[in-house]
């Protein structure tokens, strides 16, 4: 079958191990059911997938993609939740210590088929088209947890979202607006804050700016670049909400300004199933149109992995069949 794959790790330049060409097609255990792929979106996690992060070498040729939707032999449109768990596992599955994601141990959705558990595959709502389902499953889904699960916002509140223009950071633009928050973003060009207002925020910021305020929850993917003006940013008692630091870890923790003025800092990872569910029909629901800034066939894969290595993004990045 038709597959985007990495052929081997490659950590100074990872589109040299990208390979577009035939694998095999799959076996489906047990429980577990194939789905007919009609469009699977772009992550980082497959930039570092490449680069063998997170995989080991005898697991190469690992083909790519957390994120997809499509269809089962019965006609049904799923999205698929990429986080497989011990099935013995009870409870929230971002927890379950011997969780996986696709691409680290199962083969991923850029392919004409890719396999899941049957639990994985998740009813796709009618208004959803394949390609927008297909952004939900991590960058809308991580960002729908920061935001319902972990943050304790209330409507009309307001929350401020470091970096514009990335899968999560859109993604919680957009949620943030439709549920009634007042939405401030912080971007390091204007062009990547007129997307952001586009798309709802209701004030855009130069990255480090002083805010006119204080807000009453940061959410933060940056790291190292972003920290300090998180901190200053948010208002006593307040929250930070991370799920990533693509800037470095090396952030200085600020621990005096952490327990003097109560700051709760909270991780975040990836979401559950019945998050993923809940997302997708408040999308339908609301109707949310997801931010889409680059849509290729999945033949011209390499186009759109160039793009997010060069950090040419403006939304996600979707390939179709």
């Amino acid at each position: 079958m038709f597959a985007v794959y990495a052929a081997a790790p490659n950590a100074d330049s990872p589109l040299d191990s990208l390979t577009v060409g035939e694998r095999p097609d799959p076996e489906v255990p047990e429980g577990w059911v194939a789905v007919k792929v009609g469009a699977a979106s772009l992550n980082m996690h497959d930039l570092w997938t490449l680069r063998g992060v997170g995989i080991k070498p005898e697991q190469f040729p690992m083909i790519l993609g957390c994120d997809g939707a499509g269809t089962l032999e019965d006609g049904t449109d799923v999205v698929i939740h990429s986080v497989i768990g011990d099935p013995a596992w009870r409870g929230d599955e971002t927890l379950d210590p011997r969780r996986t994601l696709l691409t680290e141990k199962y083969q991923g959705t850029m392919a004409d088929t890719v396999v899941v558990p049957a639990r994985n595959a998740v009813p796709r709502p009618t208004g959803l088209s394949a390609a927008q389902a297909a952004v939900m499953g991590t960058a809308w889904l991580t960002a729908y947890r920061m935001l319902f699960t972990k943050s304790g916002l209330q409507p009309g509140q307001t929350m401020l979202v470091q970096g514009a223009s990335g899968g999560v950071s859109t993604a919680l633009v957009q949620l943030g607006r439709a549920a009634g928050m007042r939405v401030w973003v912080t971007g390091r060009s204007e062009e990547k804050r007129a997307l952001a207002e586009k798309l709802g925020a209701h004030a855009t910021f130069e990255s480090g700016a002083r805010l006119p305020e204080r807000v009453d929850a940061v959410f933060e993917s940056v790291g190292k670049a972003t920290w300090g003006h998180s901190m200053r940013s948010v208002r006593p008692g307040g929250a930070i909400i991370c799920c990533g630091s693509t800037s470095g870890p090396d952030a200085n923790a600020d621990l005096q300004r952490l327990f003097f003025l109560q700051i709760r800092v909270e991780g975040s990872t990836m979401g559950t199933r019945d998050e993923l569910a809940n997302l997708l029909q408040f999308v339908a629901n609301a109707g949310i149109d997801p931010e889409i800034g680059l849509e290729l066939p999945m033949s011209e894969a390499t186009e759109g992995f160039r793009a997010m290595l060069e950090g040419n993004t403006a939304g996600k990045i979707v390939f179709t069949h």
